[in-house]
């Protein structure tokens, strides 16, 4: 798409400078339109004292912080890519993405420091840089305040990347999703006939903007509006209950994982908790039960609209008009307007109506490719139709129904685990002959995995020694919550591992 990238931060700074652009909830920073941009500005001009070119990535690796909003428009002025890292993963998984997106610039906040250090050599970062939330002591601070001259904006167009964000892949390792400027642009098109969105909209971010969930829904599409968004700095459902009840914030969108939804559901304060205000409450992330949905709009009258997406998507795919939230209730909704979706059986041919199939689509707000793959890469991609791995139906009036994974991903409080990467770590215990992980419904998390084992023999192997041996190399919402040790896995004539009867053996639910 050749079309010409504009800022928006800039555009709203002329037409609404004293508008409130940005609140950090955690530091009480607050920005408007004006005062943002010119921060934006002067870490476009600081990036650009250590070397950031175009086309150059800006990691960081921080909690949630209106700094790294910041970083991200900084980014886009300079034509280099903003990369956002999840600091729940441990030091190995960093070290891969780091040493796969090697970006020229790592900021980072003071308690991430140690993991920067222990990665930034070896993944060839040249400046390691410290975020302070406002602290002017901070190496960010001391860069916005030294005011150093930015270098002329590039003419961007719709096609060039802006972000790159890691998920996790089926082989095993993360893959970096190459986020165009006209990725994002469309995304917010197409989400705005479903969720309200205006100049007006306070939104409020309580879930991690390394992950496109937050980002998206509805971060940038606040920035493009000139609306104002409030920065928590991660999620507590207490905190989310009284932030959305409080009148001076006056908070109208949220989204959240079922989770999140579910903790907040669960929570001591929900009783006396205000959804008054709010004009728009999407839940996304994995299928969502229906008793959740139900006590929401029994008990507080707040329809929860179902959309589904994922970070290859920009992320919305499917959505559900506030009204139909009840009317439709389980539907992740319809098609949206500049997407186009097919249901596919594993034999390629599109299933018909209320059968299930794999949700392929295509669109202009689907991402390129991955970083340092070929575009349009076989492994997700048939032809320019991209292959999610999810399983729906659809009705005879066109909404969809999420029913499964595809493939063997599972979701676990809100965060995608492919069992392939959790498997790879398992082996490298030396008194492991075989293994394969499942996802397992869990009472607090949604779902958890479970690592079966076939232990090599004379092995003493423990359950304790192989989820702390996951947990020293992976993210803790990764490693296995229970492991079953068998004498032999199912396989298929191939030689696969037939995961749907080791789900049947072993999938008991964990409680909390």
């Amino acid at each position: 798409m050749t079309a010409r990238a504009y800022d928006w931060v800039t555009f709203n700074a002329r037409r609404r400078g004293s508008a409130t652009a940005a609140v950090d909830l955690h530091s009480g920073r607050r920005f408007t339109y004006a005062a943002f941009d010119d921060r934006v500005e002067r870490a476009a001009g600081f990036l650009a004292s250590h070397g950031v070119l175009r086309g150059d990535r800006v990691a960081a690796l921080a909690r949630n912080t209106t700094d790294t909003l910041e970083l991200q428009f900084a980014c886009a002025r300079l034509g280099a890519l903003y990369l956002p890292l999840n600091w729940r993963l441990a030091v190995p998984e960093l070290e891969y993405i780091l040493g796969d997106a090697r970006p020229s610039v790592l900021l980072h906040q003071p308690e991430f420091a140690e993991a920067v250090a222990a990665v930034a050599k070896s993944a060839g970062v040249r400046h390691r840089l410290g975020l302070g939330d406002g602290a002017v002591d901070s190496d960010y601070e001391r860069g916005l305040a030294a005011g150093h001259a930015a270098s002329p904006r590039p003419a961007l167009t719709h096609a060039d990347p802006w972000v790159v964000m890691y998920t996790s892949g089926t082989t095993g390792r993360p893959k970096g999703a190459v986020i165009t400027h006209g990725t994002i642009l469309f995304n917010i098109a197409n989400v705005m006939p479903f969720t309200d969105l205006s100049a007006t909209m306070v939104n409020l971010i309580f879930g991690p903007l390394f992950h496109t969930g937050a980002l998206s829904a509805y971060t940038m599409p606040a920035f493009y509006f000139g609306a104002t968004t409030l920065v928590m700095r991660a999620f507590d459902a207490g905190e989310v209950l009284r932030r959305v009840s409080d009148p001076a914030l006056g908070v109208t969108h949220i989204n959240g994982a079922v989770t999140m939804y579910n903790m907040m559901m669960q929570h001591p304060s929900f009783a006396s908790a205000d959804f008054s205000r709010i004009r728009c409450a999407t839940i996304s992330g994995e299928s969502c039960p229906r008793s959740l949905l139900e006590r929401y709009w029994n008990e507080k009258k707040l329809p929860l609209q179902n959309i589904y997406g994922l970070t290859e998507s920009g992320p919305t795919t499917t959505a559900l008009d506030r009204d139909q939230a009840i009317t439709r209730l389980g539907s992740v909704g319809t098609t949206v307007l500049n997407t186009q979706v097919r249901l596919v059986a594993r034999d390629g041919r599109d299933v018909p109506v209320g059968e299930v199939g794999e949700v392929w689509l295509r669109g202009p707000s689907v991402i390129p490719g991955y970083w340092n793959k070929p575009p349009l890469n076989p492994e997700s991609f048939t032809g320019d139709w991209l292959r999610t791995g999810d399983a729906a139906r659809r009705d005879g009036d066109g909404y969809y129904f999420l029913v499964d994974r595809w493939k063997d991903m599972y979701i676990s409080g809100g965060e995608n685990v492919y069992p392939a990467e959790v498997e790879n770590v398992i082996y490298q215990i030396e008194g492991v002959a075989e293994a394969a992980v499942i996802g397992v419904p869990h009472a607090r998390w949604g779902e958890s995995g479970r690592a079966v084992v076939v232990r090599k023999s004379g092995s003493s192997l423990t359950e304790a020694a192989i989820i702390a041996h996951c947990r020293d190399r992976l993210a803790h919402f990764k490693a296995p919550a229970s492991v079953v040790f068998v004498e032999g896995l199912p396989r298929s004539a191939g030689g696969k591992v037939i995961k749907p009867l080791l789900r049947q053996a072993h999938g008991q639910a964990i409680p909390a």
